[in-house]
C-alpha cells in the first residue's frame, strides 16, 4: 500500500505549480498593461506637443486633428486641451473654428465650446469650479444667443441661478452687466408695475453690491503696492504687472460696468418714479433696515433729497439701525437746511462710525467735494489728504488739490510772479497723481503740462535772478514752492 503522504506532495506541486502560472500571467498581463498604458501616454505627449506647436503659429486648422485625439484620449493630460493663452491652447483652436464657419457647422462648434468647458470642469475640478463653468456658460450662451436660439427669458434664468447659487463665481464684468441689461429687457416687457419696478431696482442694488466689493477687493490689493511705493521701494516686474491688472480691472467696472448700469437703467428710477414706489411701501417695509438703505441710496444717488420722504426714509432708518450712511445722509438734510455747522458734526459722525477704510474713503471724499464746491479749500484739502491715506491708490484727491491751487493763484500771491508761482505747486500736486495711480497718468500728465504753461517762463526766471530760491504761498494754501533752475 502506498504512503498517502505521496499523493498530497502531489497535490501540493500541482498547486504551486498552478498558482506560479497565475502569477506569471498575472505579472505579464501588468507589464503589457503598463506598456499599452505608456505607450497610449506618449503617444497623447507627441499629440499635445503637434497641437502646440501648430496652435503656436495659429496654424488651428492643422492643430484641430491631433487636440481632438488628446482631448478624447489623456483628457487630464494637460490644462492646455481647455484654455487659451495669447492664441494658444485647446480654447484658442475650437474659437477660431466659430469664428470661420458658418451654418450649422458654426453650430456645432459653438455647442462643443459649450462641452469642452463641461470637461474641463470634470476633469480639472480643483481648477475649475461648477460655479465658474455655470458662468463662463452663461457668457457664452448670451454671446451665441442668436445661433442657439435663446430667449431673454431663458437667458435670464441662467445667469439669475448662477447669483442665487454660485455668487462667489459671479465676476465677470461682462456677465454682471448682461445680467442687469436681461433684467432691465424683461422689466420694459413687462405691465412695469411698481412691483415690477423694485423687482428692477433690486436686482440693479444686487448686482451693484457685487460690483462694489470686487472693486474693494482689488483696491485693498492695489494699496499694498502704492503703499509700498510711497515708502520709496521700487516694486518687481511681477508686483508691476499686478498692480497694473488691478488698476485694469478696477477701471473696467467703475467707468465701463457700473457707468453702462447707470445709463441703462436711466429714467426708469428717476424721482418721479422713486418718490411713489417708496411712498405707498414705506409702512409695509418701515422696520426693514436693508429696504430703507437701498431706499434711501436710491433717493440720495438720484438727487431726490428734497423730497420729504428722504428725510423720512433717513429719520427712520437711523431709529432702527444708525450707522455711518444714515449720519451721512442726516448731514445732507441740515445742509440743505442751511444748518452746515450741524451738517458737518453728523459727516463727522459718518466718518467715525464707518471702519472699513474704502467705505469710509468714498464718505470722506464726497464731504471733500462739497466743500470744494462750496469754495471751503482748506477743509476739503484736509479731507482729500485724508481720502489718500484711507486709499493710496487712488490719485484723484491730488487733481483736486492742483485745482484748487490753481483757482486761488490770484489771491494767494503777493506779486505778479508769485501768483504765477503757484501754478508750479499745482503742477507738482498733479504729478502725484500719475505716479500712485496707473489710470490717471496722462490725465495727470497733460494737465500738469497746462499748469506749467501758466507758470513764469524761462524769461521770467531769468529777469528775476531767483533761479532756485523758495517762495512761500500765502493765504489758505501755506506752501513753499522752489524757483526751477534754468
Amino acid at each position: 500500500m502506498q504512503d498517502g503522504s505521496n499523493n498530497v506532495n502531489i497535490s501540493n506541486i500541482i498547486n504551486y505549480n498552478m498558482k506560479t502560472r497565475i502569477t506569471i500571467f498575472l505579472i505579464a498581463l501588468f507589464v503589457n498593461l503598463n506598456l499599452a498604458v505608456a505607450q497610449d501616454d506618449e503617444e497623447c505627449r507627441n499629440n499635445l506637443s503637434i497641437f502646440d506647436s501648430y496652435a503656436n503659429s495659429k496654424k488651428y486648422d492643422d492643430a484641430y486633428e491631433p487636440w481632438m485625439k488628446v482631448r478624447k484620449e489623456c483628457p487630464r493630460l494637460s490644462r492646455a486641451l481647455y484654455l487659451t493663452n495669447k492664441g494658444k491652447g485647446g480654447r484658442a483652436i475650437i474659437d477660431y473654428k466659430i469664428e470661420n464657419s458658418t451654418g450649422a457647422e458654426k453650430l456645432a462648434f459653438i455647442k462643443d465650446l459649450l462641452k469642452l468647458n463641461e470637461e474641463y470642469q470634470l476633469n480639472f475640478a480643483s481648477k475649475y469650479t461648477v460655479g465658474d463653468l455655470a458662468m463662463e456658460n452663461a457668457n457664452l450662451r448670451y454671446k451665441y444667443r442668436t445661433e442657439l436660439g435663446l430667449a431673454g427669458d431663458l437667458l435670464y434664468k441662467e445667469f439669475d441661478n448662477v447669483f442665487v447659487n454660485h455668487k462667489g463665481s459671479f465676476d465677470s464684468a461682462v456677465g454682471l452687466y448682461t445680467y442687469f441689461s436681461l433684467a432691465v429687457d424683461l422689466y420694459d416687457s413687462s405691465s412695469k408695475s411698481p412691483a415690477e419696478a423694485q423687482k428692477l431696482f433690486d436686482k440693479y442694488d444686487d448686482v451693484n453690491e457685487i460690483i462694489e466689493g470686487v472693486i474693494e477687493d482689488y483696491t485693498k490689493k492695489l494699496n499694498i503696492y502704492a503703499e509700498k511705493e510711497a515708502a520709496g521701494e521700487t516694486l518687481s516686474k511681477r508686483e508691476q504687472s499686478y498692480k497694473n491688472s488691478y488698476e485694469s480691472n478696477i477701471d473696467v467696472y467703475e467707468t465701463k460696468i457700473l457707468s453702462s448700469m447707470d445709463k441703462t437703467l436711466g429714467d426708469r428710477a428717476n424721482c418721479e418714479v422713486l418718490v411713489p414706489l417708496y411712498q405707498k411701501d414705506f409702512e409695509e417695509n418701515k422696520n426693514d433696515a436693508l429696504w430703507l438703505q437701498r431706499a434711501m441710496n436710491k433717493m440720495g444717488e438720484k438727487d431726490c433729497t428734497d423730497d420729504p420722504l428722504f428725510e423720512k426714509l433717513v429719520v427712520q432708518k437711523n431709529s432702527i439701525e444708525p450707522d455711518a450712511k444714515t449720519a451721512f445722509y442726516l448731514g445732507v438734510l441740515k445742509e440743505k437746511q442751511g444748518k452746515n455747522a450741524e451738517a458737518d458734526r453728523y459727516y463727522d459722525q459718518s466718518f467715525e462710525l464707518e471702519t472699513d477704510p474704502i467705505k469710509k474713503w468714498k464718505l470722506v471724499m464726497r464731504v471733500a467735494e462739497k466743500n470744494y464746491k462750496r469754495g471751503s479749500f482748506g477743509k476739503a484739502r484736509q479731507q482729500y489728504m485724508e481720502a489718500l491715506k484711507l486709499n493710496p491708490s487712488n490719485g484723484g484727491p491730488y487733481l483736486r488739490i492742483a485745482a484748487m491751487y490753481a483757482k486761488s493763484a490770484n489771491n494767494c500771491g503777493d506779486t505778479n510772479f508769485n501768483k504765477r508761482a503757484v501754478f508750479w505747486l499745482a503742477a507738482n500736486e498733479a504729478e502725484k497723481a500719475g505716479k500712485v495711480d496707473g489710470r490717471l497718468r496722462s490725465t495727470a500728465a497733460k494737465t500738469a503740462a497746462s499748469y506749467r504753461g501758466s507758470a513764469p517762463s524761462k524769461a521770467d526766471i531769468f529777469n528775476c535772478s531767483c533761479a532756485g530760491t523758495t517762495i512761500k504761498i500765502g493765504c489758505w494754501i501755506g506752501r513753499s514752492v522752489t524757483v526751477p533752475n534754468l
